[in-house]
Formats: structure tokens, sequence, C-alpha cells
């Protein structure tokens, strides 16, 4: 059966105790945890550094996390991240002036690589770039804020990379970020997502774990709904 991973956001966890609420979540049958990090200039809104990171690594969090740099200009913190912990440093195009430059940064600081796209940012971008690749981020909401509706347009977005993926014969991950919810990830899945990142989708719910094998068996049902 082809391999799914949820990735809990950290936005909509319980700041009040943290480590406690991404074990909760882990324990629960999380996969790797989304670390989004907003800067107030390139999004509307101001969130987290790397002393959460590098705190949470002290907590003994230790499956991968994907830090999600929505910051401009980016370079700066990229060794400050992968220093606190990062398992993947995820970058938007937007956000460098140099994107080669940028993915070897990464890659020289011992993290795998991700690129993420807005819902308004072409996929030419990954014209260039898909050799250096580890992790594709689509984004199916604007940046910078929790709890908004999935993008429908994100479907065919989806479609489109899963094809230049597979045609690539690679292994990148396709990580779908924003809006996923128990009653449409089974078409974000069918559209080619392996990642999903979640967050109200997860955190709203008293007990993780049975939401997380909700979700796990709607994956599952729609994989075998797919080849038969």
């Amino acid at each position: 059966m082809k391999k799914f991973f949820l990735a809990p956001s950290i936005l909509s966890a319980n700041f009040a105790r943290l480590g406690e609420d991404i074990q909760d979540v882990i324990n629960a049958g999380a996969d790797l945890i989304h670390f989004d990090v907003m800067d107030n200039h390139y999004v509307p809104n101001l969130s987290i550094g790397p002393m959460v990171l590098e705190s949470l690594r002290n907590y003994n969090i230790n499956i991968p996390i994907d830090v999600h740099l929505m910051v401009k200009p980016v370079d700066n913190l990229i060794p400050q991240f992968a220093k606190a912990g990062a398992t993947f440093i995820t970058f938007h195009p937007e956000s460098t002036y140099d994107i080669e430059r940028t993915i070897n940064l990464i890659r020289d600081h011992g993290c795998k690589v991700g690129l993420a796209f807005n819902p308004s940012t072409p996929l030419s971008f990954l014209d260039y770039t898909m050799k250096k690749l580890d992790l594709i981020l689509l984004m199916s909401v604007s940046p910078g804020f929790s709890n908004q509706s999935f993008i429908l347009s994100t479907i065919n977005k989806l479609r489109e990379v899963r094809k230049r993926i597979d045609s690539y014969a690679s292994n990148i991950l396709l990580q779908v970020d924003g809006g996923v919810k128990l009653d449409n990830i089974s078409e974000i899945s069918f559209a080619g997502a392996n990642v999903f990142v979640m967050g109200s989708g997860i955190f709203q719910y008293p007990d993780y774990k049975i939401i997380i094998d909700k979700i796990r068996q709607e994956l599952k049902n729609s994989y075998f709904r797919a080849i038969h």
C-alpha cells in the first residue's frame, strides 16, 4: 500500500503545554511535525523561532520536524534552524535572491530540502530545481493564517506536480498544507499528495488517536477504491 505521512501543524497545538501536546500527537500516530515559522514580513503574522525547536528537541521530541520558513530573506535563519534540530527545511522561491544557493545552504547544513508554492506561485520554479529537492509543498490556502478553507484549484496543481515527480522517477515527497480535513483528504490523496499537514483537523479533537486512526482508515479506504 502507498505510504502516507501525517504532519500535525504546530500552530494548532496548545502552546501553554507545547512539549506535552506534541508528544501526545506523536503517541497518537503522527509521522512528523510541521513547524511553521512566520516573520510578519513575508506573511502578515508572527510565530516562533529556532529556540522553540531546540526546546522541543530537548524535550525528547525525536521524530522528523519539517521547518516551513515563511520568512524573507531566508538564508540567515537556515543555519540556526539546522543547528536547533530541523530535519527538513522548506522555503518559498520568492523569499530568496538565489534559489540554488539556498538549496545548497540547506543541504550543506545537513537538512533535507523542501520548496514551497503559494497558490499563485507558478510551478515553473520546478523546471530547474527538481533534482535537488526532497519535498515539494503546495499551499492550499494563503500562507500566514490557520483555519482557512482548502482552495479547490490546488487539486489540479497537485496532479501536475505528481506527474512531474513520477516522470522524474523520484522519491520526492509531495506535501499539501491548508484546510486538510477528514472529509477532503481522500480527494487530496487521489490527486497525488502523500504528506498531509493538518492543524485544526487533528488538534481540535480531544482524542488525537481517534481522529488519526479515522484519517488513516479513510486514506486506506480511498487507496483500495482507487486500485479496484
